[in-house]
Protein backbone atom coordinates (compact mmCIF):
# COMPACT_ATOMS: atom_id res chain seq x y z
CA UNK A 1 0.00 0.00 0.00
CA UNK A 2 1.02 3.66 -0.81
CA UNK A 3 2.52 5.41 2.50
CA UNK A 4 0.58 8.12 1.79
CA UNK A 5 -2.67 5.57 1.99
CA UNK A 6 -0.99 4.20 4.86
CA UNK A 7 -0.97 7.33 6.87
CA UNK A 8 -4.79 8.34 6.03
CA UNK A 9 -5.51 5.24 7.20
CA UNK A 10 -3.77 5.67 10.71
CA UNK A 11 -5.16 9.41 10.82
CA UNK A 12 -8.96 7.95 9.87
CA UNK A 13 -8.60 5.44 12.37
CA UNK A 14 -7.76 8.52 14.86
CA UNK A 15 -10.18 10.52 13.90
CA UNK A 16 -13.05 8.39 13.69
CA UNK A 17 -12.38 6.27 17.33
CA UNK A 18 -15.75 7.53 18.87
CA UNK A 19 -17.95 7.95 15.69
CA UNK A 20 -21.06 6.31 15.37
CA UNK A 21 -20.24 2.75 14.15
CA UNK A 22 -22.34 3.56 10.92
CA UNK A 23 -19.63 5.74 10.32
CA UNK A 24 -16.71 4.68 11.73
CA UNK A 25 -13.54 3.67 10.73
CA UNK A 26 -14.42 -0.11 9.77
CA UNK A 27 -17.29 2.01 7.81
CA UNK A 28 -14.34 3.61 6.07
CA UNK A 29 -12.68 0.51 5.53
CA UNK A 30 -15.48 -0.98 3.88
CA UNK A 31 -15.92 1.68 1.66
CA UNK A 32 -11.82 1.90 0.65
CA UNK A 33 -12.19 -1.91 -0.53
CA UNK A 34 -15.40 -1.47 -2.39
CA UNK A 35 -13.81 1.45 -4.30
CA UNK A 36 -11.49 -0.81 -4.78
CA UNK A 37 -13.09 -4.04 -6.48
CA UNK A 38 -15.08 -1.39 -8.45
CA UNK A 39 -11.76 0.64 -10.02
CA UNK A 40 -10.44 -2.69 -10.69
CA UNK A 41 -12.60 -3.07 -13.52
CA UNK A 42 -13.71 1.14 -13.76
CA UNK A 43 -10.07 2.76 -14.13
CA UNK A 44 -9.51 5.93 -12.19
CA UNK A 45 -6.50 7.11 -10.50
CA UNK A 46 -6.58 4.17 -7.38
CA UNK A 47 -4.65 6.69 -4.55
CA UNK A 48 -7.16 9.65 -5.36
CA UNK A 49 -10.02 7.05 -5.03
CA UNK A 50 -8.58 5.55 -1.71
CA UNK A 51 -7.63 8.59 -0.35
CA UNK A 52 -11.11 10.10 -0.78
CA UNK A 53 -12.99 6.40 0.09
CA UNK A 54 -10.90 6.91 3.80
CA UNK A 55 -11.86 10.33 4.72
CA UNK A 56 -15.28 10.93 3.16
CA UNK A 57 -16.96 10.70 6.44
CA UNK A 58 -14.57 12.82 8.32
CA UNK A 59 -16.35 15.79 7.56
CA UNK A 60 -19.71 14.67 7.63
CA UNK A 61 -21.93 17.83 7.91
CA UNK A 62 -24.61 15.20 9.52
CA UNK A 63 -22.25 15.27 13.07
CA UNK A 64 -21.83 19.09 12.55
CA UNK A 65 -24.90 20.52 12.62
CA UNK A 66 -24.82 20.97 8.55
CA UNK A 67 -21.47 22.31 9.12
CA UNK A 68 -19.22 20.87 7.25
CA UNK A 69 -15.99 23.37 7.13
CA UNK A 70 -13.99 22.48 10.19
CA UNK A 71 -14.40 18.83 9.21
CA UNK A 72 -13.19 19.79 5.38
CA UNK A 73 -10.11 21.81 7.22
CA UNK A 74 -9.20 18.42 8.46
CA UNK A 75 -9.89 16.60 5.89
CA UNK A 76 -7.24 18.49 3.80
CA UNK A 77 -4.91 18.88 7.09
CA UNK A 78 -4.29 15.25 7.29
CA UNK A 79 -4.04 15.51 3.14
CA UNK A 80 -1.13 18.09 3.54
CA UNK A 81 0.63 16.05 6.16
CA UNK A 82 0.75 12.55 4.02
CA UNK A 83 2.48 14.97 1.06
CA UNK A 84 -0.30 14.99 -0.77
CA UNK A 85 -0.08 17.92 -3.62
CA UNK A 86 -2.47 21.40 -4.24
CA UNK A 87 -4.29 19.57 -6.89
CA UNK A 88 -4.77 15.99 -5.58
CA UNK A 89 -5.89 17.90 -2.42
CA UNK A 90 -8.24 20.38 -4.41
CA UNK A 91 -9.55 16.66 -6.39
CA UNK A 92 -9.60 14.62 -3.57
CA UNK A 93 -11.98 17.37 -1.57
CA UNK A 94 -14.10 17.88 -4.59
CA UNK A 95 -14.84 14.01 -4.63
CA UNK A 96 -15.79 14.35 -0.79
CA UNK A 97 -17.68 16.85 -1.09
CA UNK A 98 -19.80 15.82 -4.47
CA UNK A 99 -20.72 11.71 -2.89
CA UNK A 100 -23.15 12.83 -0.25
CA UNK A 101 -26.55 11.06 -0.61
CA UNK A 102 -28.05 14.40 0.49
CA UNK A 103 -32.05 12.81 0.11
CA UNK A 104 -31.58 12.86 -3.86
CA UNK A 105 -31.01 16.09 -4.06
CA UNK A 106 -26.90 15.75 -4.89
CA UNK A 107 -26.66 16.65 -8.45
CA UNK A 108 -23.27 18.07 -9.19
CA UNK A 109 -23.24 17.15 -12.80
CA UNK A 110 -21.09 15.17 -14.81
CA UNK A 111 -18.65 13.16 -12.09
CA UNK A 112 -14.95 11.88 -12.64
CA UNK A 113 -14.39 8.14 -12.76
CA UNK A 114 -12.88 8.79 -9.29
CA UNK A 115 -15.76 10.42 -7.75
CA UNK A 116 -18.35 8.18 -9.33
CA UNK A 117 -16.31 5.26 -8.10
CA UNK A 118 -16.34 6.29 -4.75
CA UNK A 119 -19.95 8.02 -4.25
CA UNK A 120 -20.82 3.87 -6.11
CA UNK A 121 -18.63 1.88 -2.88
CA UNK A 122 -20.09 4.28 0.03
CA UNK A 123 -23.50 3.54 -1.25
CA UNK A 124 -23.25 -0.35 -1.44
CA UNK A 125 -22.44 0.00 1.56
CA UNK A 126 -26.09 1.40 2.73
CA UNK A 127 -27.37 -1.67 1.26
CA UNK A 128 -27.51 -5.32 1.78
CA UNK A 129 -26.91 -6.90 4.94
CA UNK A 130 -24.60 -3.78 6.46
CA UNK A 131 -26.90 -1.54 5.00
CA UNK A 132 -29.60 -3.28 7.29
CA UNK A 133 -27.27 -3.40 10.03
CA UNK A 134 -26.29 0.33 10.16
CA UNK A 135 -29.75 1.29 9.63
CA UNK A 136 -30.90 -0.19 12.53
CA UNK A 137 -27.90 0.96 14.45
CA UNK A 138 -28.61 4.94 13.47
CA UNK A 139 -32.17 4.34 14.40
CA UNK A 140 -31.45 3.58 17.53
CA UNK A 141 -28.17 5.91 17.96
CA UNK A 142 -31.34 8.87 16.83
CA UNK A 143 -33.81 7.04 19.55
CA UNK A 144 -36.44 6.30 16.69
CA UNK A 145 -39.53 4.29 16.14
CA UNK A 146 -38.08 0.77 14.03
CA UNK A 147 -41.58 0.81 12.18
CA UNK A 148 -44.95 2.49 12.69
CA UNK A 149 -47.69 2.26 10.02
CA UNK A 150 -49.41 5.21 10.41
CA UNK A 151 -46.26 7.19 9.25
CA UNK A 152 -45.98 6.96 5.17
CA UNK A 153 -42.42 7.07 4.09
CA UNK A 154 -41.96 10.74 2.96
CA UNK A 155 -41.27 12.66 -0.32
CA UNK A 156 -38.99 15.33 0.80
CA UNK A 157 -38.96 19.09 -0.77
CA UNK A 158 -34.89 19.57 -0.89
CA UNK A 159 -31.96 18.23 0.92
CA UNK A 160 -32.22 19.86 3.99
CA UNK A 161 -36.03 18.69 4.75
CA UNK A 162 -34.12 15.62 4.19
CA UNK A 163 -31.87 15.52 6.72
CA UNK A 164 -33.89 16.94 9.15
CA UNK A 165 -36.08 14.27 8.76
CA UNK A 166 -36.96 11.91 11.94
CA UNK A 167 -39.13 9.36 10.31
CA UNK A 168 -38.92 5.53 11.54
CA UNK A 169 -36.34 3.01 10.70
CA UNK A 170 -38.55 0.87 8.11
CA UNK A 171 -39.64 4.04 6.68
CA UNK A 172 -35.85 5.10 5.43
CA UNK A 173 -35.29 1.82 3.53
CA UNK A 174 -38.18 3.07 1.38
CA UNK A 175 -36.93 7.19 1.69
CA UNK A 176 -33.45 6.32 0.63
CA UNK A 177 -31.95 2.48 0.62
CA UNK A 178 -34.29 0.94 -1.80
CA UNK A 179 -33.47 3.67 -4.64
CA UNK A 180 -29.91 3.47 -4.17
CA UNK A 181 -29.38 0.71 -7.05
CA UNK A 182 -30.46 2.87 -9.11
CA UNK A 183 -28.44 5.44 -8.41
CA UNK A 184 -25.24 3.45 -9.32
CA UNK A 185 -23.50 4.94 -11.76
CA UNK A 186 -20.21 2.09 -12.86
CA UNK A 187 -21.62 -0.83 -14.73
CA UNK A 188 -19.85 -2.82 -11.69
CA UNK A 189 -21.35 -1.28 -9.19
CA UNK A 190 -24.90 -1.65 -10.35
CA UNK A 191 -23.95 -5.54 -10.86
CA UNK A 192 -22.41 -5.73 -6.74
CA UNK A 193 -25.97 -3.42 -6.03
CA UNK A 194 -28.31 -6.08 -7.47
CA UNK A 195 -27.79 -9.00 -4.56
CA UNK A 196 -27.59 -6.11 -2.05
CA UNK A 197 -30.40 -4.72 -2.98
CA UNK A 198 -33.10 -7.53 -3.31
CA UNK A 199 -31.32 -8.85 0.41
CA UNK A 200 -32.89 -5.67 1.31
CA UNK A 201 -36.41 -6.56 0.01
CA UNK A 202 -36.64 -10.03 1.40
CA UNK A 203 -35.89 -8.25 4.59
CA UNK A 204 -38.59 -5.81 4.78
CA UNK A 205 -41.03 -8.77 3.10
CA UNK A 206 -39.73 -10.95 6.45
CA UNK A 207 -40.27 -7.81 8.74
CA UNK A 208 -43.83 -6.72 7.69
CA UNK A 209 -44.81 -10.12 7.89
CA UNK A 210 -43.85 -10.89 11.05
CA UNK A 211 -45.54 -6.92 12.44
CA UNK A 212 -48.23 -8.04 11.20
Amino acid sequence: MDKRIEYIQSEVKRTLQNAECGHDYSHAIRVMKNAEQIAASEGGDIITIQAAALLHDVSDEKFSNGNNVIGLKLTENILKKAKFKSAEIAKIIDIIKNISYKGGFNTSGVLSIECAIVQDADRLDAIGAIGIARAFHYGGFKNRELYNPEIEPQDFANAEEYRKSNGTTINHFYEKLLKLKYLMNTPTAKEMAEPRHQFLEDFLAQFIKEWN
